[in-house]
Order: structure tokens, then sequence, then C-alpha cells
């Protein structure tokens, strides 16, 4: 009997670790393998919407990424779109202080809701940039 609790006590740690195995985090793709398991889903959904040209087109643009795509050049891509988008922060800036000094109102509106509609492009380009 001594024999045997010891075994029944691993036997039981042993069932119950087996769910936290298999319950490890995953890691999320990231680069290419992300940019070719995106055009893979939608793929899949224009399949089922029977989207036959739309489908055409993405199996072209999976077979572009799969034959072209690097996670480096995908990632200096990426950059240069912070880049712009950073530049693009800077002259709308630069159009709402000028704006500013005239002190005409219904340009000073437009030229804001232009700096947050370009800061937002940099928030998602930023953003991308990380994934």
């Amino acid at each position: 009997m001594k024999f045997l609790a010891p075994f029944a006590l691993l036997t039981l740690a042993t069932f119950m670790a087996t769910p936290l195995l298999a319950a490890e985090d995953v890691q999320p793709l990231s680069g290419c393998a992300a940019k070719r398991q995106a055009i893979s889903t939608q793929i899949e959904q224009a399949k089922a919407h029977g989207n036959s040209q739309q489908q055409a087109g993405l199996e072209k643009a999976l077979a572009e990424v799969t034959a072209h795509c690097t996670d480096a050049s995908l990632r200096k891509e990426r950059e240069n779109k912070v880049l712009d988008a950073k530049h693009e922060v800077s002259r709308r800036q630069a159009d709402l202080d000028k704006a500013m000094k005239k002190g005409d109102p219904d340009k000073i509106n437009k030229r804001k809701d232009k700096l947050a509609e370009s800061r937002k492009e940099l928030q998602d380009a930023v953003e991308e940039l990380d994934q």
C-alpha cells in the first residue's frame, strides 16, 4: 500500500499537468507569415461568398508574398511608412500653425481635422510596425 500512494500521486499530478502543457500560449504570427495568413483567410472568405474574381486576385497576391516577401524587406517597408507619416504630421502641424497666425477660424478647424487624421495614420503605421 505504501508503494501505491506515491504512484497514485504521481499519476494524478501527470493528469493535472497535461492540460497546462496543452494550454501554452501560442506565439502569434508576425511579418511575412502573418501577411500570408491574412491573405489565406481572405481567400477562404472569398470562396465562402463565391467571389471568384476576388479569390483569383488574392491567390495572385499570396503567390507574390510567398515568392518575394522577407521579414527584413517588410520591416523596412513599414519603417518607411512610419517615417512618411511622421513627415506628414510635421507638415500638417506647420499648416495649422500658419492658420493660427492668420486667425481664420474656418481654416484652423480644417487644419486641426487634417492633423488629427495624420496623427491617426501615424499611430496605425507604428502599430503595424510592431506586428
